[in-house]
């Protein structure tokens, strides 16, 4: 068994803040995503991966992770020049998959659970195809499965206007190699892309053994901000732990589950978890609430900040209210006349915003 991660396409839901950093790697909880989904695929036991990325954005994706040692893994890196759909992707790694299973995983996909138990269902059941499934109240905005009784796919369709059931189709697959054939007899989409929906369904056409698995905890796709504010909120809520480090004075209060570096700095402050605050953090006069995380390097000073995700090396001051917002690297935030108003922000890295 293999694993096919993709780290391509270019994040325009994203932007400004995937104009200079690809969105895979933008942290939920101080943890670029694409750990996450090594993490999955490390406790799965697969140690074969191959990472699929684009010509914008490859050289932080390898400059993230390596090797793959941190993992036990081996990574086979696969460029794909343009993002002509996740088909397309398979079709661009068939070199590296060659005549094994695989699972694809989008690299921007978090879930609240591993792989390791569908891997065993994929093989047990000796299927073609193990597709994971969602519930969600939108199913417009995805590919969307019809199951039967027993579990099998009987139908899929891309993004209907009048959607036949409401399982979305969550960025996670096991595929046999049949795969190849099956996408080998599509053709592109009215949008121009290789869809893996027609893929999958051609495989049923071929008389492959489809079945879809509806996932009971959550699944997040973090392509948007709110989806990543969100993702940031869940990891917070069911993985922080009350981790106090850092230097704390008399005149600060911690409530709750917060974690704070052990070179992070806390002056005269109020900090309510869930929080996580990074490396070499300085937060002073201020008060941080609940589902935030402050990057490493971050300065905020006479400021009240809640559910945001603030990234590395900013300078916030002066802000009455920041809230709901995704800062990028090294931004400032300032207030010079101190206004009292709240704001929410989605700004790139090294923006600077004055009030």
């Amino acid at each position: 068994m293999k694993a096919l991660v993709l780290s391509g396409g270019k994040g325009t839901r994203l932007r400004p803040l995937t104009h200079t950093m690809p969105k895979q790697l933008v942290p939920v909880a101080n943890q670029p995503i694409l750990a996450y989904v090594f993490r999955h695929i490390q406790d799965a036991g697969i140690k074969d991966v191959g990472v699929v990325v684009s010509p914008e954005t490859q050289k932080d994706v390898r400059r993230f992770l390596g090797k793959g040692s941190r993992w036990r893994a081996r990574i086979t890196y696969i460029l794909q020049q343009e993002p002509l759909g996740l088909a397309h992707a398979v079709k661009t790694a068939r070199p590296f998959l060659g005549k094994s299973s695989f699972v694809m995983y989008l690299g921007d996909n978090l879930l609240a659970q591993g792989i390791k138990e569908f891997m065993e269902a994929f093989h047990s059941e000796d299927l073609d195809a193990l597709i994971f499934l969602k519930e969600v109240e939108n199913p417009r905005a995805f590919g969307v499965a019809v199951l039967n009784k027993k579990g099998r796919v009987t139908k899929l369709v891309e993004k209907p206007k009048t959607p036949p059931s409401n399982l979305a189709l969550v960025g996670v697959y096991f595929f046999s190699p049949a795969i190849h054939e099956a996408i080998d007899r599509i053709k592109p989409s009215a949008r121009g892309e290789l869809e893996i929906t027609d893929a999958i369904q051609e495989l049923m056409r071929l008389g492959k053994s489809v079945r879809g698995r509806i996932l009971e905890d959550w699944w997040l796709d973090t392509g948007k901000k709110d989806d990543f504010l969100a993702a940031n909120t869940i990891v917070l809520d069911n993985y922080t732990k009350r981790d106090i480090q850092g230097k704390v004075d008399r005149k600060s209060s911690v409530t709750g589950r917060v974690q704070i570096d052990k070179t992070a700095k806390i002056v005269n402050s109020r900090l309510r978890g869930p929080i996580v605050i990074g490396k070499k953090c300085e937060i002073v006069n201020s008060f941080i609430g609940p589902h935030t995380t402050i990057g490493h390097g971050t300065r905020i000073i006479d400021s009240a900040i809640e559910h945001s995700v603030i990234l590395d090396n900013c300078y916030i001051e002066n802000i009455a209210r920041l809230e709901d917002s995704l800062i990028g690297r090294e931004a400032r935030v300032v207030d010079p006349k101190n206004h009292s108003r709240a704001l929410r922000l989605l700004i790139g890295d090294n923006n600077v915003v004055e009030v």
